[in-house]
């Protein structure tokens, strides 16, 4: 439960934060995705998600690809030790966390997916794809009001999310 608040805080301040690594491209992209339309927010995504998955490193950069298509292909197992290896290296690779948090959501190891949901919204305010899976989370475990707010707090950064606006009409 202490996770759950810490998270809930970090989403609540995420307009006074700044990411760790601060690029000018990507803070550009966020205020296009904030008023984008829903047929001009797929590409704006995409961009993000290329700049997020982007290291300085290029080995990081490599790891994460890798570790991602083990994801794809079902390879947990290797995919996880690959991710705990890089964030070893580079501690400071918000996606590396969020792709982490990812797969032990995929695995149902909730504690650890929101233990690394908290360092990817510590290092990336701005993650809508981490708030999204702490809402899942959340209303598997019967928090909904904390997930709608979670939802909700998605929706600021990308409004065409439509899972998160799902979750927002969602009466259940």
């Amino acid at each position: 439960m202490a996770r759950h608040a810490e998270i809930l805080a970090l989403i609540a301040d995420r307009r006074e934060r700044r990411p760790a690594r601060v690029l000018p491209a990507l803070d550009a992209l966020f205020q296009r995705l904030a008023v984008a339309t829903a047929a001009d927010a797929p590409p704006t995504e995409e961009r993000i998600w290329d700049l997020w998955m982007h290291h300085p490193r290029r080995e990081a950069g490599e790891a994460l690809d890798l570790a991602t298509s083990d994801i794809a292909a079902r390879r947990y197992d290797i995919a996880e030790t690959r991710l705990t290896i890089l964030l070893r290296r580079a501690p400071g690779f918000a996606e590396a966390w969020h792709k982490r948090a990812a797969l032990y959501y995929l695995l149902g190891r909730d504690a650890e997916c929101l233990e690394d949901i908290r360092r990817t919204l510590e290092l990336e305010p701005r993650h809508f794809a981490a708030m999204l899976h702490f809402a899942e989370i959340l209303l598997g475990r019967g928090a909904r009001a904390d997930a709608r707010y979670a939802f909700f707090a998605a929706l600021t950064l990308h409004p065409n999310l439509a899972r998160a606006r799902q979750g927002l009409s969602d009466k259940a």
